[in-house]
C-alpha cells in the first residue's frame, strides 16, 4: 500500500462530522483509488460508554459501522474531488456482522476496499480490527446529492 496520512484536522476538512459523532481519527495508508486505511482509537471518554453500558463498557455496532463509513465518505471525498456543496448520504448496510465485543483502550483499524461504483452510489467492503482479530465486517453504499 502507498501512504495518504490524514489526521484529523485534515479529515474534518472532508466530512462534516464533529464530537461526539467524529469516529476517525486518522487515515493512514491507501492504494490507488480503492482501498483505505484508517484508525479510531476508543477510549472511556467517548460519551456513548456513560449508557452502553455502565460497569461493562462496549463500543455500540452501530458506530463501527458508522465509522466505517465515515472513513469510505473521506476517501472518496479526497480521491475523487467532491466539493463542499455535496452531503453524503448512507444507501445502504448488507452482510453485517459483529464478531468481538470493542471495549476501552481498543485501537479500530478499518480496512475498506471500494468495489464499485454505478450511478453515483459509491459501494464499500469494510472490515474493523482490533490487534488483527476481526470484530466486524459490513458492505456499505453511499452517495452524495446537493445540499
Amino acid at each position: 500500500m502507498t501512504v495518504m496520512e490524514l489526521n484529523v484536522v485534515e479529515i474534518m476538512k472532508l466530512i462534516p462530522h464533529r464530537y461526539p459523532f467524529l469516529l476517525v481519527d486518522k487515515i493512514i495508508e491507501s492504494e490507488g483509488d480503492t482501498k483505505v486505511v484508517g484508525i479510531k482509537n476508543v477510549t472511556i471518554n467517548e460519551p456513548f460508554f456513560q449508557g452502553h453500558f455502565p460497569g461493562h463498557p462496549i463500543m455500540p455496532g452501530v458506530l463501527i459501522v458508522e465509522a466505517m463509513a465515515q472513513l469510505g465518505g473521506a476517501f472518496v471525498r479526497a480521491k475523487y474531488d467532491i466539493g463542499d456543496d455535496k452531503v453524503t448520504y448512507f444507501v445502504g448496510i448488507d452482510n453485517v456482522k459483529f464478531r468481538k465485543p470493542v471495549i476501552p483502550g481498543d485501537v479500530l483499524r478499518f480496512e475498506l476496499e471500494l468495489v464499485s461504483t454505478r450511478r453515483g452510489i459509491y459501494a464499500f467492503a469494510g472490515k474493523a480490527y482490533v490487534e488483527g482479530k476481526l470484530v466486524c465486517e459490513a458492505d456499505l453504499k453511499a452517495t452524495f446529492a446537493d445540499r
